[in-house]
């Protein structure tokens, strides 16, 4: 249906007024506003019984930033993500002995006085703002069908948050992930351990395409450091071209490389023909089983340009 511009623009000015006060989206906030449900001084309210760290350190986060519309304390402070909490606020502090959920929302693992909300409304409270960029995919990812609430893993009334720091960051995932701190004190690893590489280098935990990875595949997070595995090479290894993890463990291993298993037995899992005498022969141990062993003439396992590469890779 097209609007006549002519006859909307002869509308008295008061009548636009009254359009717009008594919208659907206006009434709401009206309600909202009358019905007294926050906290009249905001956070300073909070502050009365809650003026001890950590909780007061969210004044030196960005979340506690006025001046930026983007933030909780923009609107209505701490009651932004916890919820109005009117039945709560009527507590003469100090009563501990009062069990009264103190909003809609309590975050964390559990909580010394009160229950503690699920993790979908925990979630919901942060996917408000936060459900866009890299958290795009979090709905059906493998941390929220587990019921992997926000808070387990960042720390928001933190100066800093403990995950976003490259030094501190795998503490925290450890502490679900203890499979992949044993795997980290192998000899044969990335440097995770010296800060250099951290768990977010390659995998996004708030869900992708990839299942949990920073990119659409194992490859293409690979190549991010890795290029010169990239290739395309004239004769390409079908194994590198299909996944790394096929012969390389990224967490960790015990052999040298970061291998899955010990060459030449990591070959013969795909090479089960080749040399007519086998891993051994009428004099004893092939020679190939020491040292590099397969790698000591196929040295171009990734692939090769060379006109004898077809020769090397096979």
């Amino acid at each position: 249906m097209s609007i006549d511009s002519k006859r909307y623009n002869k509308l008295p000015g008061f009548m636009l007024f009254l359009a717009v006060l008594y919208s659907p989206f206006a009434l709401a906030e009206k309600t909202a506003a009358d019905s007294g449900e926050y906290a009249l001084k905001g956070a300073d309210t909070c502050l009365k019984c809650h003026d001890e760290s950590p909780v007061n350190n969210i004044f030196q986060t960005p979340h506690a930033q006025r001046a930026d519309s983007r933030t909780p304390f923009a609107s209505h402070d701490c009651e932004t993500c916890h919820g109005a909490s009117p039945d709560h606020v009527k507590i003469e502090p100090p009563n501990k002995t009062d069990k009264r959920n103190p909003a809609q929302v309590v975050f964390g693992k559990k909580s010394r006085n009160y229950p503690v909300s699920s993790a979908a409304d925990q979630n919901k409270a942060c996917l408000g703002c936060h459900e866009s960029g890299l958290r795009m995919h979090w709905r059906g990812s493998q941390h929220e069908v587990a019921d992997v609430p926000c808070s387990n893993c960042h720390t928001i009334h933190a100066t800093k948050d403990p995950v976003l720091v490259k030094t501190t960051q795998t503490d925290v995932c450890f502490v679900c992930h203890t499979d992949k701190r044993a795997q980290m004190h192998r000899f044969s690893r990335h440097p995770i351990r010296e800060g250099k590489v951290v768990c977010s280098n390659c995998h996004n935990p708030h869900g992708g395409p990839g299942r949990n990875l920073a990119k659409n595949t194992v490859n293409e997070t690979c190549y991010q450091c890795h290029a010169e595995k990239r290739g395309p090479y004239l004769w390409e290894h079908q194994p590198v071209r299909d996944n790394c993890t096929n012969c390389h463990d990224p967490h960790g291993s015990t052999t040298p490389r970061m291998l899955v298993h010990k060459v030449p037995f990591l070959c013969q899992n795909c090479h089960s023909t080749g040399h007519a005498a086998g891993l051994i022969d009428s004099s004893g141990p092939a020679s190939r089983t020491f040292g590099r062993s397969c790698i000591t003439c196929h040295s171009q396992v990734h692939g090769s340009n060379h006109p004898s590469g077809a020769t090397l890779t096979r």
